[in-house]
Protein backbone atom coordinates (compact mmCIF):
# COMPACT_ATOMS: atom_id res chain seq x y z
CA UNK A 1 0.00 0.00 0.00
CA UNK A 2 1.25 3.23 -0.72
CA UNK A 3 2.15 5.61 1.97
CA UNK A 4 1.29 8.68 0.52
CA UNK A 5 -2.05 7.31 1.52
CA UNK A 6 -4.00 10.35 3.38
CA UNK A 7 -6.16 9.34 6.18
CA UNK A 8 -7.82 12.47 6.87
CA UNK A 9 -9.55 12.62 3.71
CA UNK A 10 -11.21 9.54 4.29
CA UNK A 11 -12.28 10.24 7.71
CA UNK A 12 -13.40 13.67 7.26
CA UNK A 13 -15.29 13.47 4.10
CA UNK A 14 -18.30 11.95 6.17
CA UNK A 15 -17.24 12.52 10.01
CA UNK A 16 -20.28 12.81 11.33
CA UNK A 17 -21.22 8.88 11.08
CA UNK A 18 -17.81 8.43 11.75
CA UNK A 19 -17.25 10.19 15.16
CA UNK A 20 -19.45 13.25 15.43
CA UNK A 21 -23.03 11.73 15.78
CA UNK A 22 -22.42 7.86 15.46
CA UNK A 23 -23.16 7.36 19.12
CA UNK A 24 -26.20 9.34 19.36
CA UNK A 25 -29.62 8.05 18.47
CA UNK A 26 -31.76 11.30 18.10
CA UNK A 27 -31.72 14.22 14.88
CA UNK A 28 -29.47 16.42 14.08
CA UNK A 29 -31.39 19.31 16.35
CA UNK A 30 -31.85 17.44 19.41
CA UNK A 31 -28.60 16.39 19.37
CA UNK A 32 -27.48 20.44 19.50
CA UNK A 33 -29.75 20.84 21.82
CA UNK A 34 -28.38 18.83 24.13
CA UNK A 35 -25.01 19.91 23.62
CA UNK A 36 -26.29 23.30 24.16
CA UNK A 37 -26.25 23.64 28.10
CA UNK A 38 -22.41 22.32 28.37
CA UNK A 39 -21.22 24.86 25.82
CA UNK A 40 -23.27 27.24 27.21
CA UNK A 41 -21.68 26.32 30.82
CA UNK A 42 -18.25 26.25 29.51
CA UNK A 43 -17.54 28.74 26.56
CA UNK A 44 -20.64 31.52 27.32
CA UNK A 45 -18.87 32.77 30.85
CA UNK A 46 -15.40 33.53 28.27
CA UNK A 47 -17.27 35.31 25.59
CA UNK A 48 -17.26 39.37 25.78
CA UNK A 49 -20.70 40.89 26.70
CA UNK A 50 -20.71 42.84 23.63
CA UNK A 51 -23.10 40.36 21.22
CA UNK A 52 -22.27 42.26 18.03
CA UNK A 53 -18.15 40.93 18.45
CA UNK A 54 -16.99 39.37 15.27
CA UNK A 55 -16.69 35.84 16.32
CA UNK A 56 -15.31 32.26 14.68
CA UNK A 57 -15.93 29.37 15.52
CA UNK A 58 -13.31 27.02 13.07
CA UNK A 59 -13.91 23.06 12.88
CA UNK A 60 -17.22 24.01 14.08
CA UNK A 61 -18.49 20.77 13.07
CA UNK A 62 -22.57 20.57 12.39
CA UNK A 63 -22.69 24.06 14.91
CA UNK A 64 -23.31 23.14 18.26
CA UNK A 65 -21.50 26.49 19.36
CA UNK A 66 -22.82 28.08 16.69
CA UNK A 67 -26.16 27.30 17.94
CA UNK A 68 -25.63 28.18 21.66
CA UNK A 69 -23.99 31.94 20.67
CA UNK A 70 -27.35 32.73 18.29
CA UNK A 71 -29.17 31.35 21.45
CA UNK A 72 -27.73 33.75 23.54
CA UNK A 73 -27.96 36.70 21.64
CA UNK A 74 -24.24 36.87 19.90
CA UNK A 75 -24.95 37.95 16.01
CA UNK A 76 -22.11 38.30 14.02
CA UNK A 77 -21.10 35.28 13.94
CA UNK A 78 -19.28 32.65 11.02
CA UNK A 79 -18.48 28.83 11.28
CA UNK A 80 -16.05 27.10 9.07
CA UNK A 81 -15.17 22.95 8.69
CA UNK A 82 -13.77 20.80 6.47
CA UNK A 83 -16.25 18.15 6.29
CA UNK A 84 -18.48 18.87 3.55
CA UNK A 85 -21.22 16.35 5.36
CA UNK A 86 -21.13 18.00 8.52
CA UNK A 87 -21.89 21.54 6.92
CA UNK A 88 -24.87 20.59 5.19
CA UNK A 89 -26.30 18.92 8.03
CA UNK A 90 -25.89 22.46 10.03
CA UNK A 91 -27.19 24.47 6.73
CA UNK A 92 -30.10 22.07 6.64
CA UNK A 93 -31.46 23.18 9.83
CA UNK A 94 -30.84 26.92 9.22
CA UNK A 95 -27.37 27.77 10.67
CA UNK A 96 -26.64 29.79 7.15
CA UNK A 97 -23.20 30.92 9.36
CA UNK A 98 -21.52 28.24 8.75
CA UNK A 99 -19.13 27.20 5.53
CA UNK A 100 -17.13 24.95 3.70
CA UNK A 101 -13.87 26.19 4.24
CA UNK A 102 -9.67 24.99 4.39
CA UNK A 103 -8.57 26.32 7.31
CA UNK A 104 -5.52 27.93 6.89
CA UNK A 105 -5.89 29.29 3.60
CA UNK A 106 -9.37 30.90 5.00
CA UNK A 107 -7.32 32.44 7.90
CA UNK A 108 -4.53 33.87 6.11
CA UNK A 109 -7.07 35.53 4.02
CA UNK A 110 -9.21 37.15 7.04
CA UNK A 111 -6.03 39.08 8.68
CA UNK A 112 -7.32 40.85 11.95
CA UNK A 113 -11.36 40.04 11.29
CA UNK A 114 -12.60 38.50 14.42
CA UNK A 115 -12.67 39.32 18.39
CA UNK A 116 -12.78 36.34 19.20
CA UNK A 117 -11.87 33.13 17.12
CA UNK A 118 -12.91 29.31 19.44
CA UNK A 119 -11.97 26.02 18.21
CA UNK A 120 -14.37 23.47 20.18
CA UNK A 121 -12.46 20.14 19.79
CA UNK A 122 -10.30 20.60 17.27
CA UNK A 123 -6.70 21.52 18.04
CA UNK A 124 -5.99 18.04 18.88
CA UNK A 125 -6.75 17.00 15.25
CA UNK A 126 -3.33 18.64 14.03
CA UNK A 127 0.19 17.28 14.39
CA UNK A 128 2.58 19.69 16.49
CA UNK A 129 4.15 21.27 13.72
CA UNK A 130 0.44 21.79 12.10
CA UNK A 131 -0.96 23.42 15.69
CA UNK A 132 2.03 26.12 15.96
CA UNK A 133 1.03 27.25 12.31
CA UNK A 134 -2.52 27.26 12.83
CA UNK A 135 -2.28 29.36 16.14
CA UNK A 136 -0.14 31.19 13.95
CA UNK A 137 -2.57 32.38 11.74
CA UNK A 138 -5.47 32.47 14.53
CA UNK A 139 -3.65 35.42 16.45
CA UNK A 140 -3.04 36.84 13.28
CA UNK A 141 -6.94 36.70 11.62
CA UNK A 142 -7.59 38.24 15.42
CA UNK A 143 -7.74 41.76 16.17
CA UNK A 144 -5.79 44.03 18.42
CA UNK A 145 -7.01 42.40 22.20
CA UNK A 146 -8.63 39.44 20.31
CA UNK A 147 -9.34 36.07 22.39
CA UNK A 148 -8.92 32.53 21.54
CA UNK A 149 -10.99 30.17 22.95
CA UNK A 150 -9.94 26.70 23.00
CA UNK A 151 -11.50 22.81 24.17
CA UNK A 152 -9.31 19.91 23.96
CA UNK A 153 -8.32 16.75 26.13
CA UNK A 154 -6.61 17.11 28.99
CA UNK A 155 -3.68 14.54 28.91
CA UNK A 156 -3.36 14.74 33.26
CA UNK A 157 -6.95 13.46 33.08
CA UNK A 158 -7.97 10.32 35.20
CA UNK A 159 -7.84 7.30 32.57
CA UNK A 160 -7.05 10.37 29.76
CA UNK A 161 -7.08 7.75 26.86
CA UNK A 162 -10.94 7.87 26.62
CA UNK A 163 -10.83 10.95 25.29
CA UNK A 164 -7.22 11.65 23.85
CA UNK A 165 -7.46 8.41 21.75
CA UNK A 166 -11.55 8.09 21.97
CA UNK A 167 -10.76 9.74 18.12
CA UNK A 168 -8.10 8.26 15.70
CA UNK A 169 -7.58 11.41 13.96
CA UNK A 170 -6.38 13.12 17.13
CA UNK A 171 -2.35 13.60 16.85
CA UNK A 172 -1.10 15.66 19.92
CA UNK A 173 -2.45 15.98 23.45
CA UNK A 174 -1.80 18.85 25.80
CA UNK A 175 -2.30 19.43 29.63
CA UNK A 176 -2.09 22.69 31.76
CA UNK A 177 1.76 23.29 31.48
CA UNK A 178 2.11 22.22 27.78
CA UNK A 179 -1.00 24.70 26.76
CA UNK A 180 0.86 27.46 28.41
CA UNK A 181 3.86 27.05 26.58
CA UNK A 182 2.41 26.24 23.49
CA UNK A 183 -0.23 29.80 23.51
CA UNK A 184 2.53 32.07 24.82
CA UNK A 185 5.26 30.69 21.72
CA UNK A 186 2.40 31.51 19.25
CA UNK A 187 2.11 35.08 20.83
CA UNK A 188 -1.29 34.86 22.81
CA UNK A 189 -0.56 36.40 26.74
CA UNK A 190 -3.24 36.36 29.64
CA UNK A 191 -3.29 32.92 28.97
CA UNK A 192 -6.31 31.21 31.25
CA UNK A 193 -6.16 26.95 31.40
CA UNK A 194 -9.72 25.88 33.10
CA UNK A 195 -11.26 23.11 34.27
CA UNK A 196 -13.91 21.57 31.94
CA UNK A 197 -17.52 20.94 33.15
CA UNK A 198 -18.32 17.60 34.45
CA UNK A 199 -22.39 16.74 35.23
CA UNK A 200 -24.68 14.27 35.40
CA UNK A 201 -27.69 14.73 33.99
CA UNK A 202 -29.40 13.08 37.43
CA UNK A 203 -29.43 14.44 40.36
CA UNK A 204 -28.54 11.64 42.60
CA UNK A 205 -25.93 10.19 40.24
CA UNK A 206 -24.98 13.74 40.19
CA UNK A 207 -24.60 13.92 43.91
CA UNK A 208 -22.53 10.62 43.87
CA UNK A 209 -20.30 11.61 41.38
CA UNK A 210 -19.21 14.95 42.91
CA UNK A 211 -18.37 13.15 46.12
CA UNK A 212 -16.85 10.45 44.02
CA UNK A 213 -14.97 12.79 41.84
CA UNK A 214 -13.84 14.21 45.52
CA UNK A 215 -12.23 11.57 46.44
CA UNK A 216 -10.35 10.89 43.64
CA UNK A 217 -8.80 13.91 42.94
CA UNK A 218 -7.87 13.71 47.00
CA UNK A 219 -5.91 10.35 45.94
CA UNK A 220 -4.58 11.66 42.79
CA UNK A 221 -2.92 14.87 44.74
CA UNK A 222 -1.52 11.84 47.12
CA UNK A 223 0.27 10.19 44.45
CA UNK A 224 1.55 13.13 42.67
CA UNK A 225 2.80 14.82 46.42
CA UNK A 226 4.68 11.04 46.48
CA UNK A 227 6.27 12.37 43.27
CA UNK A 228 7.65 15.10 45.00
CA UNK A 229 5.80 17.34 42.84
CA UNK A 230 3.12 20.12 43.28
CA UNK A 231 -0.80 20.25 42.09
CA UNK A 232 -1.02 23.86 41.76
CA UNK A 233 -0.17 24.08 37.62
CA UNK A 234 -2.75 20.90 37.09
CA UNK A 235 -6.15 20.70 35.78
CA UNK A 236 -7.56 17.41 36.40
CA UNK A 237 -11.45 17.52 34.00
CA UNK A 238 -11.36 15.04 31.20
CA UNK A 239 -11.21 18.61 28.86
CA UNK A 240 -9.14 21.59 29.08
CA UNK A 241 -10.34 25.10 28.85
CA UNK A 242 -8.19 27.70 26.98
CA UNK A 243 -8.73 31.38 26.72
CA UNK A 244 -5.93 33.78 25.54
CA UNK A 245 -5.19 37.47 24.43
CA UNK A 246 -3.59 38.06 21.23
CA UNK A 247 -0.35 39.14 22.25
CA UNK A 248 0.19 42.85 20.28
CA UNK A 249 3.77 43.21 21.17
CA UNK A 250 5.17 40.03 19.76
Amino acid sequence: MSSAFKYRQQFYQDYFNSQSGRTFSLDLEAKIKSEEYLLAKEILPLMPKNHDAAILDIGCGFGSLIYMLKQNGYVNLKGIDLSEGQVKMAQSIGLSEIELQDLLPFLKENIEKFDVITGIDIIEHFSKDELMEVLNAVRNSLKANGIAIFRTPNLDAPFATLFANGDFTHENYLNYSSANQVLLTAGFSEIQVLNSLMRSNNIIKEIFRKIIWAVVKFFIKLVIFATARSTRAMVFSPNLLIKAKKNTTK
